[in-house]
This record gives C-alpha cells, structure tokens and sequence, in this order.
C-alpha cells in the first residue's frame, strides 16, 4: 500500500514538472546600473553564461537600475532572502560590516591590476571580511566588477579642493563617500544614484563623482560642463549573495558560478581599460570640458587631504589597507 502510494506521488510530481533530483533554481540579482553602464553589460552577460555553465540548473533573473529599490533596499533585501543576490560599492556592505567600505578607499591600489587581484573573494583580506559578512548578516561576496576609476563632474573648472570649498557635492548615501567629500572640501550632500541628474540640474548639488561609462551612460553631460581626472577611487563593486541561498545550491553549480564570475572579472578590467580614452572622447565631443595635470589639475592636493580625512575618520582601516597594499 506504502508503495503504491509513494509511487503514485512520484509521478504526480513527474506531471507537474517537479523532480526528487537537483531542479531548476531562479536567481534575483538585482543591481542600480543604467541601460548603457558597464555594470548592466556584466549583469546581462553574467546570467546568460551561468545559465550555459550550469547547464541551466541556475537562471538569473536580472533587475538592474533600482528596480527592487535603492542600495540599502538591495543590501537588506539579500540578507533577508527576497533578492537572491546583487552587486554595488563594497562599501555598501559596511551596513553589515563597517571595515567592508576599505576595499573602495580612496588611492588604496597601485593600480587596476591591483585593485582587481585585492577584491578576489579568496584573498586575504577579502576572505577576513566575508567570515563577518557570513556570521553577522548571512551575506557573502562571490565575485567582483571592474567598473573603472572615479572622476569629478563638476559644472564649472574644479582644479583643487579649494574649488569644491563649502560647495555642495554629491556623496553616494554611504559614510565612506561622505567622508571622501569631506576630502574633496566640499560640503556632502547624500543623493541616490536615480536622482542624481534632476539633483545637478536644479543645482541640488553643483558636482559629483562616477567612473566615465555612469558619467556617459546616465547623460551627465547635459547637466555638467566639466570632467576632471582626478582618479580618486578604483571602482571595484562587489557581488554578493545571499548565504543560505548559497548553500542551498549544489557543489558543482557553486564551483561553476565562481569560475563565471572569476573569468568576468577579467573582463571587466579589460573592458574599463580599453574604454576610458574613448570615452574622454565622446564627452569632450558632447561638450564637456576634461581637465587633467597637464591642464593644472593638482591631483596630490586631492590625494594629501583625502586620505587625510579617511584616516581620521577610518582608522579601523589601517589593518585591512596593509594587507591590501601586500597583495600583488
């Protein structure tokens, strides 16, 4: 009778589509990106290849430009379990673990190579992070994006931070930003990335600061005059997921998903990199004016009083930095 019953349950199960063994599982990742930023191409690029490395046991459902809410929604929304996974700034992490915001510190890397190598999920200080990450918001980063370095728009000639002096500035909603801007001299103003074009229009703010493909992809050059190079942060964001949906995943399909990521890490450095002339290009061919030291920018002013302020105001970084600084 017992039989005949589990039989019978097993192929109801078969008719409606289920299976005992590994199924099919449903993914949303969410992220803030806009049509058009490099962010959104890795989003895109990263579903369809997981689907064809998991041989379609894992199908990513992407929701990019804040369709699922702001960071903070996103971040909550991955540790409660409603979104699966999603990217941002590692420091949109600190939420759960403040020391997470090192890894987009100001002038922390040597270069792109480095900012890449430092943010891979099986470094040292990475893997220091995410035992924290695991235990005190059941998050964990799985993977990184190579977004480019971040410059300043401005809608007038910014050289130094006495230009920025007491001038409101934009500041991504978090505390290292706030901090940053500090740095810059100028006074924070806490705008979400959705807003940010009304923000500079209406004179909200008078500047912020992205890599070229945001400042290009969201049009920013209708509302601002002028890019200057200062270079100040290597943007890295970090993937992230929500850990009890990773482990729920099987082995293989775990081990297949991080060979993706790895391999589109890569990419993305290589994609920021061969863009960033092209796309001094195309601002300076909508109008904008780009300053750089040859034009008299004083980049050490702004690294001398950046790091400065972040000192002050990290001083729980200095660890994480010297093992940052030790990754080759």
């Amino acid at each position: 009778m017992f039989t005949k019953i589990g039989m019978g349950l097993a192929t109801a199960a078969l008719a409606l589509g289920l299976t005992t063994t590994a199924s099919a599982e449903t993914l949303r990742y969410a992220h803030v990106g806009a049509e058009g930023d490099l962010q959104t191409r890795y989003a895109t690029e990263v579903a369809q290849e997981i689907k064809e490395a998991t041989k379609g046991n894992i199908t990513i459902q992407v929701f990019p430009a804040s369709q699922l809410g702001g960071v903070a929604e996103m971040v909550d929304g991955v540790r409660m379990g409603s979104i699966s996974m999603g990217h941002h700034d590692f420091a949109s992490l600190a939420r759960i673990v403040p020391e997470a915001a090192v890894f987009n510190a100001p002038y922390v890397y040597r270069d792109a190579e480095h900012a890449l190598h430092a943010t891979d999920p099986d470094s040292p200080a990475v893997q220091k992070i995410n035992q924290q990450l695991i235990e005190k918001g059941g998050v964990r980063i799985i993977g990184r994006i190579y977004r480019g370095k971040r410059h300043i728009s401005s809608n007038f000639a910014v050289k130094s931070p006495e230009d920025l002096k007491n001038k409101p500035f934009r500041a991504v909603p978090l505390d290292l930003w706030v901090s940053m801007v500090k740095g810059f001299g100028a006074t924070p103003t806490p705008v979400a990335v959705s807003e940010l074009p009304t923000a500079l229009m209406t004179g909200l703010v008078v500047g912020q600061e992205n890599p070229l493909t945001m400042i290009n992809a969201n049009q920013l050059y209708e509302v601002q005059s002028h890019v200057s190079l200062t270079g100040h942060m290597d943007s890295v964001l970090a993937v992230f997921v929500n850990e009890q949906k990773w482990q729920s995943l099987d082995e293989s399909d775990r081990i297949a998903i991080k060979k993706v990521l790895d391999e589109k890490a890569e990419q993305s450095l290589q994609w920021a990199q061969s863009s960033e002339a092209d796309l001094v290009k195309t601002l300076k061919d909508k109008g904008m004016t780009v300053l750089s030291e040859e034009d008299g920018l004083d980049v050490d002013a702004f690294r001398d009083k950046v790091s400065a302020q972040i000192d002050k105001d990290f001083p729980n970084f200095k660890p994480y930095i010297e093992m940052i600084s030790q990754v080759k």
